[in-house]
């Protein structure tokens, strides 16, 4: 009897009868791919061969019997396609297996050994098998060895590899590599958990190299494989949990997957092809003697990470190879093209600061006999903070640069961070020559338009004018492109910087508003902020309504509440107000900060945030740039955005990666709009935004 469910059999006659009583409706049936054909009926044909040679044990037939089965159906298929090579398949009559075969000059025969006396693994290496760590089974260690020393070829993909977990099997490599057998290792510097003993022996077996991931906050690399590729095309592979430690190779409750070349070739083919991507990819960097301190640091680094400890100002900070290629991209506009004014374009997240960091410690060491003056732009104060201590952890240097913004005063102007209103304020292209800075950073350019920061780019003449933005792009239809000779010189946008893990994944769901925007006044390309915080705040009924929404919203989409770590974007400060005290009265844990919250509550909120205290931070006109939480894991859209260039920010305040955050779920809250605003809106034009085509 047929139960009901899925299938992907082929249809013999016995099924064929069985189905032609059923209605149409109930059956869904198709051709057999005509690319597929041959492996779809092999599968079938030898559940039936096996069937068929049971039955002859069955009735009391021996092996001979089911020889002389086997020959038959090798005689029909010779018959059938007239191949003469065909004939020679047949199997012999004595109904043995080929276990080894030693090379005509190998050593081990003048010592009397012979091929039977070669090791092999308890395991079949022609069936595919799973090891539990059941009591019952070989450990996996000693298959391990097993395989190593039959091998004429190994990869190892693996997280971390600890000295414990490798001397177990070092003899073994040791032998195999010095008989000639290359070794591929690709592993990482992942929560520091590699032993640096274990790289270094490895590094000094023969035809041995190894690769090494340092970027364990974008690679996460977790996969863990072990490939045994053999000229006789009896390759093994074990796929599963067990990186090399002594626990998951020997005691550990591991599971892994044994799989062979004869029976998945598929599946060893795809393992391999993977295998080689990673290996040319720029993520993983060969690892020699001269990288062993480097190693050493990254893995101290990952067991004791701090961002705010000195000791960052003695450590090398090195570009992630996403970096270096636009680090390398500057040079060569710069050196080949002859631009010095240049334009990046990088997604929130990836590291635009560290890049022009890197780039003017390359500057300096180019230019050692120049002063180097730095003058670094931004148009908020958590920016200059960051990005000055950003330049002295890549530089090394505690004491290098000071700030000039809010109550900051600077001893020196010589290396400066300073924000557009202290620089106008300040007057300051009439304290200095056009060529007292030698590198000028303008950060967040997009904000260059306006006219706040047009004296200070026509004023300087520096030797490199460097800008940094995520989104180059402006609502009002300017062009920053004009002061780079209208190019980018680098760029990775947000879709590519996902594609690349620089930045985690997101869930995005456009969730219909309650409340009606079409009456609304619309002027200077947007909703009057006035009439919106009305409507969303003090309109009764239906400001209670709309929190409702959200609320419900919020805890059908988000996994456990007690989880989330939140940004809520507002119109208004009363907005922002209203929205923290309806979450609170929910039992939902939230805050709200504004532009004129003074710097430690703000400092203060994102503790809170981070440890749990609050789940959200409701916030008006801040955390659009230069604030980084990456554990927010839930950001609200609550307002209209009618710039994409705001939306994208406020968007990457939840894109950074963190340790256990899986995705950054997005609710956007679409009310009932003017007609027109579907002309103006960036996001309806734009297939880079999540709101482009959001039909929810």
């Amino acid at each position: 009897m047929l139960h009901h469910g899925l299938y992907e059999q082929v249809i013999n006659h016995q099924l064929n009868s069985e189905l032609a009583e059923i209605p149409e409706a109930r059956k869904a049936v198709a051709p057999i791919d005509k690319a597929e054909a041959s492996k779809v009926l092999a599968q079938y044909l030898a559940d039936v061969v096996q069937k068929g040679l049971d039955n002859v044990t069955d009735n009391g037939g021996d092996l001979s019997a089911q020889i002389a089965l086997t020959n038959q159906i090798v005689d029909l298929i010779q018959n059938t396609t007239k191949e003469a090579d065909f004939a020679a398949l047949g199997v012999d009559q004595r109904a043995e297996q080929l276990l080894a075969l030693l090379r005509e000059q190998d050593p081990r025969l003048a010592v009397g050994k012979t091929a039977a006396d070669l090791n092999r693994p308890e395991t079949s290496i022609a069936q595919s098998s799973l090891f539990t760590g059941a009591i019952h089974e070989p450990q996996m260690y000693t298959e391990l060895k097993k395989e190593i020393v039959s091998a004429d070829r190994i990869d190892m993909l693996v997280s971390f590899i600890k000295w414990t977990g490798l001397r177990l099997l070092m003899d073994e490599l040791r032998e195999f590599t010095q008989n000639g057998g290359e070794l591929r290792i690709i592993t990482t510097s992942y929560m520091g958990a590699t032993d640096v003993k274990a790289i270094e022996e490895l590094r000094r077996l023969p035809n041995t190299r190894i690769k090494v991931s340092y970027d364990t906050k974008r690679t996460r690399l977790h996969a863990k494989t072990y490939v045994f590729y053999r000229s006789t095309g009896f390759t093994t592979a074990y796929v599963g949990s067990s990186n090399l430690s002594n626990a998951a190779i020997s005691s550990g409750l591991e599971w892994n997957v044994k799989v062979t070349m004869k029976d998945l070739p598929e599946t060893i083919d795809k393992i391999s092809a993977t295998f080689e991507s990673y290996w040319n990819s720029n993520e993983f960097e060969y690892y020699s003697e001269e990288q062993k301190e480097r190693l050493a640091r990254a893995l101290q680094a990952e067991r004791y990470a701090d961002g705010t400890t000195p000791e960052v100002y003695t450590m090398d900070i090195m570009p992630y190879s996403y970096q270096q290629e636009i680090l390398d991209k500057l040079e060569a506009e710069r050196k080949v093209r002859g631009y010095y004014r240049n334009l990046v374009v990088a997604a929130t997240g990836t590291g635009k600061t560290v890049i022009s960091a890197l780039d003017y410690k390359r500057f300096r060491k180019q230019n050692p006999d120049k002063p180097c003056r730095l003058l670094f732009v931004a148009h908020r104060e958590e920016i200059l903070k960051q990005s000055l201590y950003t330049f002295r952890a890549v530089l090394k240097d505690a004491n290098f640069g000071e700030m000039f913004v809010g109550s900051h005063k600077p001893d020196s102007i010589d290396n400066l961070f300073i924000s557009i209103q202290t620089f106008n304020s300040q007057d300051f292209t009439a304290k200095t020559a056009q060529d007292f800075y030698d590198y000028i950073i303008v950060d967040e350019f997009h904000h260059a338009a306006a006219p706040t920061y047009q004296k200070l780019l026509a004023y300087y003449q520096p030797q490199i004018l460097l800008g940094l933005t995520a989104t180059p792009e402006r609502m009002d239809g300017k062009n920053i492109l004009s002061y780079f000779n209208n190019r980018i010189a680098a760029e990775i946008r947000l879709p590519e910087a996902i594609d690349r893990k620089l930045l985690c994944p997101f869930q995005y769901f456009g969730v219909t508003d309650t409340v009606d925007l079409s009456e609304l006044k619309w002027s200077a390309g947007g909703y009057d902020k006035g009439e919106l915080s009305h409507v969303y705040t003090f309109s009764g009924m239906a400001a209670n309504r709309r929190a409702d929404l959200v609320v419900n919203s919020l805890l059908k989409y988000v996994t456990d509440i007690r989880d989330v770590k939140g940004l809520g974007f507002c119109v208004s400060v009363e907005h922002a107000e209203f929205m923290s005290r309806y979450f609170n009265e929910r039992g939902i844990p939230s805050m709200f900060l504004t532009g004129m919250s003074p710097d430690e509550e703000r400092k203060s909120a994102k503790q809170r945030l981070v440890a749990g205290a609050v789940r959200f931070i409701f916030v008006v006109d801040i955390y659009n740039e230069g604030v980084d939480i990456p554990e927010v894991n839930t950001v609200l859209f609550l307002r209209p955005t009618e710039s994409l260039t705001v939306f994208l920010q406020q968007l990457g305040r939840g894109l950074r990666l963190a340790e256990d955050k899986e995705c950054l779920t997005v609710l956007d809250f679409i009310g009932q709009a003017l007609s027109e605003t579907a002309f103006q809106n960036p996001h309806t034009q734009n297939p880079e935004c999540p709101r482009h085509n959001a039909n929810q």
